[in-house]
């Protein structure tokens, strides 16, 4: 199977609406070209799953139309979404903040999602999408170290629980790379498909590993590779896996 992990940044893009004189015009404004380019780049790795963060759900910005299901439809795909705050949070009710989400795109062969939320921070959706063989958690870690930390801990919890081979994908925000995540993935069983560490941030000129791909026993995986695009500020993770049956019997 082929997931696709990509903080597609509302489909903003990198272009001169993101850098008017007015702070946060880019981010009213909305760019309707890039997220046709960042389809047709989805479409063209042919994935089974994807994850996406950072994917505006039909606010005004983007003309009301909800990326995820755009996304979706295009690839003939089943599609799960949420605001990425807190179902009590304020930002869950303000004009176009309220549309920012996550999501999950799949081929159907899914049982179902479930929609859980972090205690601390201010995004705080984790999508858990269960499959026939694994379970595949997309999340979106606070910029606040403390925060992150608090996070992990409850993300432990859930990966830990889950009966089934996990996955666990999406921006972590870590700005120390792997290092800072290294005691929940020993303490959850998880090891990082990007073995070189290769960075995913910024687009432009990447610096930093935000962006990961964890996996436990009874996931193989069999391809890594961080495609060179740049229809956001985040490059986007290609990972190719299969269930290794044995091992995930023996976990």
């Amino acid at each position: 199977m082929r997931l696709l992990v990509y903080n597609i940044r509302y489909g903003l893009g990198l272009g001169p609406a993101m850098h008017l004189p007015i702070p946060g015009a880019g981010y009213l404004l909305g760019n309707r070209g890039n997220l046709e380019r960042i389809t047709g780049f989805i479409k063209s790795q042919d994935p089974d799953i994807v994850g996406l963060v950072e994917v505006d759900c039909g606010s005004i910005r983007s003309r009301r139309v909800n990326q995820a299901e755009r996304i979706a439809e295009a690839l003939g795909h089943y599609s799960a979404y949420q605001c990425k705050y807190g179902l009590t949070s304020v930002n869950a009710h303000l004009p176009i903040v309220r549309k920012q989400g996550n999501a999950f795109l799949a081929a159907p062969r899914v049982h179902g999602e479930r929609f859980h939320y972090f205690e601390k921070g201010i995004k705080r959706l984790i999508i858990e999408l269960e499959l026939d063989d694994c379970a595949v958690f997309l999340v979106h870690l606070s910029l606040k170290y403390r925060h992150r930390h608090a996070q992990l801990h409850h993300l432990h919890d859930l990966v830990v629980a889950s009966e089934k081979p996990v996955i666990v994908a999406g921006d972590f925000n870590t700005f120390w790379g792997q290092h800072e995540i290294y005691l929940f993935m020993k303490a959850a069983g998880l090891q990082s498909a990007n073995v070189r560490g290769w960075p995913s941030y910024p687009s432009t000129a990447p610096r930093k590993e935000l962006d990961f791909v964890l996996y436990g026993n009874g996931i193989k995986v069999t391809n890594f590779q961080i495609p060179t695009v740049r229809f956001s500020d985040h490059l986007p993770l290609v990972c190719d896996f299969e269930i290794d049956a044995a091992a995930a019997r023996a976990a």
